[in-house]
């Protein structure tokens, strides 16, 4: 039986979020409810343009008096500056980079104490937060395997997948991976975000494509010559596509791959 694999995400960057109005400020904007944090438990959302469009998404965490952000490291100070403008004239501030790592543990068995179920899917394991995370009885993990195991789940990252002002989240998945809640009222993005999921069936989305060849993320795909989409991700013979639904049929092709969209 396949054990616990693991290894310390050196791409993710922990901010702390701290004041007496720092999870009030965080509920009025990003997409998921935040009075859901506690402690073991974490909360996925994202923050949106005025649009609806995506501009990043992260893990909030229970920090007892604060809230924790998990947000990848390239992408950390931008959404840092965003937030304080939220926090004007607020009792909430972020106080910057907290020295933790993260760790991004999953497989059959305990985990170690401290680690938080990935609020994504079950599938994807743990999150532990330290500054030396102990995955000594563990089998090493690279980002590879991580990168197999979210290709495997349908999942999208940040600056992939997900393209600042760009994407948006419905056709990226968040329904399906628990990144938005359309019950909490309102957020920066909000009433975009409600009429896609209430008012127009999603004529593109990303989905599982087999490729075989080679071909880049962002690569173009297309189908009798006409644009498709894009190829992102892809590992093993498996990928993920954002796709026209329209003209996801047959074989498309991806630069020199050949991409089959799988239903």
């Amino acid at each position: 039986m396949p054990g616990l694999r693991g290894f310390v995400a050196r791409d993710r960057r922990v901010l702390r979020m701290a004041g007496a109005n720092a999870r009030e400020v965080l509920q009025g904007v990003v997409t998921n409810d935040v009075q859901r944090l506690a402690p073991g438990r974490a909360v996925y959302a994202a923050l949106l343009t005025p649009q609806g469009k995506y501009l990043f998404d992260f893990f909030l965490v229970d920090g007892g008096e604060a809230v924790l952000i998990d947000v990848a490291a390239d992408r950390a100070e931008a959404l840092a500056q965003r937030l304080r403008m939220y926090c004007l004239r607020r009792d909430a501030r972020i106080e910057g980079d907290t020295g933790l790592s993260v760790a991004l543990i999953w497989g059959e068995g305990a985990p170690p104490d401290g680690a938080i179920p990935d609020p994504r899917l079950p599938a994807l394991g743990w999150r532990l937060y330290a500054e030396a995370p102990a995955l000594d009885r563990m089998e090493p993990a690279s980002p590879a395997d991580y990168l197999a195991l979210r290709v495997a789940h349908q999942v999208p990252e940040t600056g992939v997948e997900l393209v600042p002002d760009d994407s948006f989240i419905l056709e990226a998945g968040f329904e399906r991976l628990n990144g938005v809640d359309f019950r909490k009222g309102c957020y920066v993005g909000q009433e975009v975000t409600a009429r896609m999921k209430h008012k127009t069936e999603l004529r593109k989305r990303l989905v599982p494509v087999r490729v075989e060849g080679a071909a880049p993320p962002g690569t173009p795909i297309t189908s009798d010559g006409k644009p498709a989409g894009t190829l992102y991700s892809h590992h093993g013979g498996r990928g993920l596509a954002h796709l026209r639904l329209d003209r996801a049929t047959g074989e498309m092709e991806a630069g020199g791959a050949r991409v089959i969209y799988e239903e």
